[in-house]
């Protein structure tokens, strides 16, 4: 067996990378290993039942191939997850849209399932800048998702997403349309080459405006970079030191830089945000009523359901799965 160079050990960063390819590569093997067990063992209970005639064994049958489908269209999914940074962790950025304060109480609605989404796969998440709204909810908020795939499945959430809805702020009971866009990106490693001149952004700090403590509160700690050739403009303030908060903001930055770096349009930077659009009427990638009926519709996949309280609980994964087969075949 060739012995690995020492060197390698010498660079943490790529060492864990490595690391990280082969877990990766090992679940891989393992889940199709089970996979092809799980099918073995069902074809064998087949055969019993079939043979002796055992009745009673139908509904472990039943179940077995239910829960065959489960794992075979879970690691089916897996495979479409095939992009360049598809299994990088995500940064994930909601803006309230028309609908003023209700369209702010829509965006924290949002963040709450999202999280909890996040939560239910085991991930973990950081909030990287919080705006709240002036009366309620939130104007705008950024958090990244720290996870395996996070952004090869939460790509399919880019876009704007509308509510219809009688709204609690209306004391006159009407119905109510907001939206909110939801723009997600991958977190770039810092070994991707990417040249940012120091000349083509402008560093602003100011006073954080959300919760933190009284460091946060009272010191110039926030950070707001703004890349000039663009008018990019990316902002953290949930870290409690200015330096660390740059750091945050330069990650951000890089994310986007990246984005117009794929689509090799910078000249026209409203031709490479991909499908957010306009925050309004006819934008939408996905409608959810809760008036006067209760419907959760994706307009690109046609996917739907009525069960909106399992949605706005974190129950994505069907809407995801959906899109990613969509997307693969057009």
């Amino acid at each position: 067996m060739k012995t690995m160079d020492p060197d390698f050990w010498e660079d943490p960063e790529q060492s864990q990378k490595v690391l990280q390819e082969i877990k990766h590569l090992k679940d891989q093997v393992e889940a199709y290993e089970s996979l092809v067990q799980q099918y073995e063992d069902l074809q064998a209970l087949i055969e019993i039942v079939l043979e002796e005639q055992e009745v009673d064994m139908l509904s472990d049958v039943r179940e077995g191939f239910k829960s065959f489908i489960q794992q075979y269209e879970d690691f089916r999914i897996g495979t479409l997850l095939s992009g360049e940074y598809d299994r990088n962790n995500a940064i994930l950025t909601l803006h309230a849209g028309a609908g003023g304060t209700e369209a702010c109480d829509w965006a924290s609605m949002l963040l709450r399932m999202y999280m909890r989404w996040a939560e239910q796969r085991g991930y973990s998440i950081e909030t990287l800048d919080y705006l709240p709204g002036e009366e309620a909810g939130v104007k705008s908020v950024t958090i990244q998702i720290n996870g395996e795939n996070a952004f090869g499945y939460l790509k399919a959430e880019k876009g704007v997403h509308r509510l219809v809805r009688i709204s609690p702020f209306d004391a006159s009971g009407r119905r109510h349309t907001s939206f909110v866009s939801c723009d997600v990106l991958p977190e770039i490693d810092d070994d991707v080459e990417l040249d940012i001149p120091p000349d083509e952004i402008r560093i602003d700090t100011y006073r954080s405006s959300g919760a933190g403590g009284q460091h946060v509160n009272t010191t110039d700690s926030a950070v707001r970079i703004t890349h000039i050739p663009t008018n990019i403009v990316v902002q953290c303030q949930n870290e409690r030191s200015q330096h660390k908060n740059k750091d945050r903001a330069f990650k951000m930055l890089r994310a986007k830089l990246f984005e117009v770096k794929q689509q090799q349009q910078i000249e026209k930077l409203e031709d490479i945000r991909g499908e957010v659009k306009e925050i309004g009427w006819g934008n939408q990638i996905r409608s959810y009523v809760f008036h006067p009926y209760n419907l959760v519709k994706d307009h690109r996949t046609d996917y739907e359901t009525g069960n909106i309280n399992a949605v706005m609980d974190g129950k994505l994964d069907e809407f995801i799965n959906a899109y990613l087969r969509w997307k693969h075949q057009n």
